[in-house]
């Protein structure tokens, strides 16, 4: 394993007066913040990979005699689609540190901010010109250039309220209003930008940016997943008693009555009880993951695992995986897993990018590694 990845954030910087003064309120230039990522990738590697089969991929482009026109194809896409784009074109592929674990590790580089926020890492891919227009986003991104050039704009902070352009089969932005920023990022150089800023970035050359977005759950997914924990909790299916006044419309659902289910709500949420249901109910949804893990290897025994690391492969933690950590208890993808003092010790070594050898697996602990590397938590190299 290689040595851990300094943070990106200029030299100047600190992680303090980073989370203070810039996340979720100004944009921010690092030059050379992400020099891992150069070279690490090029053009037809993306291209190539959003043809394949499980591959989420988007093909964005601007029709020749009408730049203002826009159009949009979803996965699954062909040889032929890229093809057959007009000069202006961009294909953007998801998740693609599931495809790439050595990409997923460059995750580390922005580990002063909570893995449990991490969404996925984006790629856009684009000759000279190619954009997806001028947009807002509702996360957090890091803009990292890895080849080629690429020109960002930055304008005005815009909200939910904010008009698209109508027809179009992508949001789109007809005003960025005042501009606050116009530079040109080389390869390894990365732009902070906060959620809702207007952007608008534009291929100078064949170029490959890498979004990595940080996002947190809404609200109804919060109420949908308290809801489902809840269901567990036998008490809580006991009908309500509630004071009644005397209504002189006996149909009415009164105001009073209203607030005093509400009420009730309340309390139970700032019960012990609730803050419990709470827990476990985000802990669990910031541990989901938001597309299906993929195999890079076919099951393995305990003996087979054993044989491969015996002849020098080690394990480390699969950058696709949700590894979420509340009071010392571990939820990944979505699970509570529960975790012996053994299995506890190793998983706290992996978070921390270690790598697990042959002579660290005492025990029963490669029967658990096993498992662990058959649901595809952990990744062999």
């Amino acid at each position: 394993m290689s040595d851990k990845l300094p943070f990106c954030l200029p030299t100047n910087i600190t992680p303090e007066v980073f989370l203070a003064e810039y996340w979720q309120k100004k944009p921010l230039l690092i030059k050379n913040g992400l020099p891992a990522l150069v070279g690490m990738f090029e053009p037809t590697d993306v291209l190539d990979l959003a043809i394949e089969d499980g591959v989420c991929a988007r093909l964005i482009t601007q029709k020749d005699d009408n730049p203002q026109q826009w159009t949009l194809k979803n996965s699954p896409l062909t040889q032929s689609d890229l093809q057959k784009t007009p000069r202006l074109w961009t294909v953007l592929v998801q998740n693609l540190e599931q495809w790439s674990p050595e990409l997923g590790e460059l995750w580390q580089a922005f580990d002063f901010i909570p893995k449990w926020q991490q969404d996925d890492i984006m790629v856009s891919v684009a000759q000279a010109g190619g954009s997806v227009g001028e947009h807002y986003d509702e996360y957090d991104v890091f803009l990292a250039q890895g080849y080629g050039k690429r020109r960002w704009i930055l304008g005005k902070m815009c909200t939910p309220d904010t008009p698209f352009v109508k027809d179009q089969p992508i949001r789109l932005l007809d005003d960025m209003g005042e501009i606050i920023f116009d530079e040109v990022l080389e390869a390894g150089d990365v732009l902070y930008v906060p959620p809702r800023l207007s952007h608008h970035g534009v291929a100078i050359d064949d170029c490959l940016t890498f979004s990595f977005g940080f996002r947190r759950p809404n609200m109804v997914q919060i109420l949908d997943e308290v809801a489902d924990v809840a269901t567990g909790e036998h008490s809580l299916f006991s009908p309500l008693v509630l004071p009644q006044a005397l209504q002189n419309n006996p149909y009415e659902l009164s105001a009073n009555s209203i607030d005093a289910i509400k009420s009730e709500l309340i309390n139970v949420l700032n019960s012990d009880k609730g803050t419990a249901i709470l827990t476990q109910a985000l802990s669990e949804l910031v541990s989901k993951r938001q597309y299906d893990l993929i195999a890079f290897d076919d099951e393995s025994t305990p003996d087979e695992l054993a044989q491969r690391l015996q002849n020098g492969e080690y394990l480390i933690i699969n950058p696709a995986c949700r590894f979420v950590l509340q009071d010392n208890e571990w939820y990944i993808n979505g699970e509570n897993v529960c975790l012996n003092d053994h299995e506890l010790s190793l998983i706290n070594r992996l978070t921390n990018h270690e790598a697990i050898v042959f002579d660290d697996l005492n025990g029963n602990l490669l029967t658990s590694v096993t498992n662990w590397l058959n649901d595809n938590w952990l990744i062999l190299l």
